[in-house]
């Protein structure tokens, strides 16, 4: 089922790419916040989604939410809310899943919707190195010093993979680093340090509350 409020999606002038849709994954089941919905709690005032949409949204042409519960809530922020079929809370490739069910573009972005400073530059750093790669997926790294860190729930990938990945979820498959080594997939290495900073349990909600508001990204 998709839920939709009419009149509240028009593409922006600042649009990277046309032929991107971008899904912010709403899916989970939030079992270290307390089973509450990660994406509808505040951060600074707002839903932590309305960050990420902000954020997102003028890097693509087409926006979609994925959700399986408070879908008449997140449709309140004026973008298509899909839920996952089955509707099993089976994780973020079942989002994936879905986000390519309804991409009508040629590339759909992922993000998480606890990532409320997830970069500006997310979709054209992901596009330069899948394109240069000739690869299928782009997936961003994120790098502090030495230390390198994947991030796979923030990926850019062809649309023509859904029914790669439809099959190999049916076959039993689940994991998102198995479905990667499948793949054609490149790295994208950020350096911003908030760029990927997500929710996972009350404390670290209230560690980002605390961030100045001149240190959460660019």
């Amino acid at each position: 089922m998709v839920w939709m409020f009419p009149g509240l999606t028009d593409i922006p002038d600042s649009c990277l790419y046309d032929d991107v849709t971008g899904v912010i994954l709403a899916g989970g089941r939030g079992r270290r916040m307390g089973m509450v919905d990660k994406g509808l709690q505040l951060l600074k005032g707002k839903p932590m989604v309305e960050h990420v949409i902000d954020r997102l949204r003028p890097q693509v042409s087409t926006l979609m939410i994925n959700a399986n519960r408070n879908t008449e809530a997140y449709a309140t922020f004026g973008y298509p809310v899909y839920a996952d079929d089955p509707m099993d809370f089976s994780g973020p490739l079942a989002g994936f899943l879905t986000g390519l069910r309804h991409c009508k573009t040629l590339y759909l972005v992922t993000a998480p919707c606890d990532a409320p400073f997830l970069s500006r530059h997310l979709v054209e750093d992901l596009y330069r190195v899948l394109d240069g790669k000739r690869a299928d997926l782009a997936v961003a790294v994120s790098r502090a010093d030495e230390y390198c860190q994947i991030q796979p729930v923030f990926c850019l990938m062809k649309a023509s993979l859904a029914s790669h990945l439809e099959n190999y979820l049916k076959n039993g498959g689940h994991k998102i680093d198995e479905w990667y080594a499948s793949l054609n997939v490149a790295t994208a290495s950020f350096d911003d340090l908030h760029a990927f900073e997500n929710v996972n349990t009350p404390d670290e909600l209230k560690r980002l509350q605390d961030l100045p508001d001149n240190d959460t990204g660019r």
